[in-house]
């Protein structure tokens, strides 16, 4: 993609609905049951030309069944999906154009590094020379170049990897679908084919939904993330709307660290809701609490770098007793054992060396509040 173009998309506001002809991928209103399992609510999602769509969410929230959708492995029972503007509910998989790269890599056992990654273009009868080329070239862009005749068993985990992606590239597809690509790598390899991935993405500008149910790995690598639970998408935003701004409360719990504590709506005022805790007042925005009277109480949400010890005349927010740190290099994690606290406890999270020691358990602490991305929603009943 030119930088032009990548400049051109980075202008648009990520919560906009994107015109049909910025759109690689839409469904509407898209239904799939299993027997008497709905597996997919109605959902309805539109994947804009070149980005890298996140389908994020807990095991069983319908994220595989959507892609498996789009791949066209079984079709909807209601709704539509439609790819590069064409309906295709009853197109089969083959001609859809589209890449997938599995779990498990589904790569021929018997097949060399070259067959495998060139098998797609033999179905598709493309001639010799012009299939070799097109195998060396993919080959080249995922780092394999030199290990064609190889089997998979003669590879790493990494390099199974490369050519799963390589063999999904080489037909180059309209749309790549990703199953969970990293699941079975370790932590430092996991981290650095992200990255990698990541580049191959944006060098190509091809359109990308991937799935996941790491947090980290979705507020990393997407342009935009769907948060999907019980067979329905609850929020589509970029990364940096899910962390800061989370529609709901299984948002705002499922993505990243949280701290929930117990306050009480003080007063709305205009766009924002002043919630009080202990000694301090906290601008949350008000959409979150809708019409709710004063005195109502609520759950305030907060990420452990949004807490930090009160100094001087700051308004204290809480206090506590801290149980445990944790050093974690770059930062240090403070477990404070906090009667606030829904769960009983709170996160601080404290950038570098400084806080190694100097507040050991069993110190107690007085708590202060950084309203600046906090969220508010109504406590439930009971």
């Amino acid at each position: 993609m030119s930088g032009m173009a990548a400049d051109r998309r980075s202008d648009r506001s990520p919560d906009a609905v994107a015109g049909h002809g910025d759109v690689a991928v839409r469904l509407e209103a898209v239904t799939k049951r299993f027997g008497a399992i709905t597996a997919l609510h109605g959902a309805s999602l539109a994947v804009r030309r070149g980005e890298l769509m996140t389908l994020l969410g807990p095991s069983g929230c319908g994220k595989t069944t959507l892609l498996n959708l789009v791949a066209g492995f079984f079709p909807p029972d209601g709704g539509e999906i439609a790819i590069e503007g064409r309906r295709v509910n009853d197109v089969p998989t083959y001609r859809r154009e589209i890449g997938m790269m599995f779990q498990n890599y589904a790569l021929f056992p018997h097949m060399t590094v070259a067959a495998n990654v060139g098998y797609g273009l033999k179905m598709r009868r493309i001639g010799k020379p012009d299939l070799a080329q097109r195998v060396a070239d993919v080959l080249a862009l995922v780092k394999l170049t030199g290990l064609e005749e190889r089997r998979p068993r003669q590879l790493s985990g990494g390099q199974q990897q490369r050519v799963a992606m390589a063999r999904a590239l080489v037909i180059r597809p309209k749309v790549l679908l990703l199953d969970e690509p990293f699941s079975a790598l370790d932590r430092n390899l996991r981290a650095s084919m992200q990255v990698e991935i990541k580049e191959i993405q944006r060098k190509l500008g091809v359109t990308t939904i991937f799935v996941t149910h790491d947090q980290s790995e979705a507020l990393s690598l997407s342009d935009r993330i769907a948060v999907m639970a019980d067979g329905r998408i609850r929020q589509v935003g970029t990364p940096t709307d899910i962390y800061r701004r989370p529609c709901d409360r299984f948002v705002a719990s499922f993505v990243g660290d949280v701290n929930v504590l117990r306050a009480r709506l003080e007063r709305h005022d205009g766009d924002v809701a002043i919630v009080r805790l202990g000694a301090a007042r906290i601008a949350v925005p008000r959409g979150s609490l809708g019409g709710a009277a004063a005195g109502a109480a609520v759950d305030l949400f907060v990420r452990p770098e949004q807490l930090h010890f009160a100094d001087g005349g700051e308004p204290v927010a809480t206090e506590g007793i801290v149980a445990t740190q944790i050093y974690q290099g770059g930062h240090v994690d403070i477990h404070v054992d906090v009667a606030d606290a829904t769960s009983g406890r709170v996160l601080i999270r404290l950038p570098g060396r400084a806080a190694v020691g100097r507040w050991p358990a069993g110190t107690r602490i007085a708590i202060a509040v950084d309203d600046a991305d906090a969220v508010a929603f109504l406590r439930p009943a009971g």
